[in-house]
């Protein structure tokens, strides 16, 4: 247990902020995987396409507080967006 009064702030602090990040980390798992799923399901719809932007806002609401890195959120952007292509030139083949 913490004994200085530094220590029981930062323990306070920290826990504020697990519990926001948190919540930021599973908003962003929630909107991704929205967007995975109407990639999967209907990729020419406009509606997947807001779906999709949806989710890299809420990647880069996540970098500017701080949740995540830029490379990291990046890279998921990316790959919605590689899911998206492929379902669609698989769709225009067929």
């Amino acid at each position: 247990m913490a004994n200085t009064k530094s220590a029981i702030k930062r323990i306070g602090v920290e826990k504020k902020r697990r519990e926001r990040n948190h919540a930021v980390k599973t908003k962003v798992r929630t909107f991704v995987t929205r967007a995975r799923k109407a990639i999967a399901t209907a990729p020419a719809e406009p509606t997947t396409v807001e779906t999709i932007r949806q989710a890299m806002s809420q990647l880069d609401r996540a970098v500017t507080k701080g949740v995540l890195h830029r490379n990291n959120a990046a890279r998921r952007k990316s790959r919605l967006a590689r899911r998206l292509n492929a379902a669609l030139s698989e769709g225009s083949e067929a």
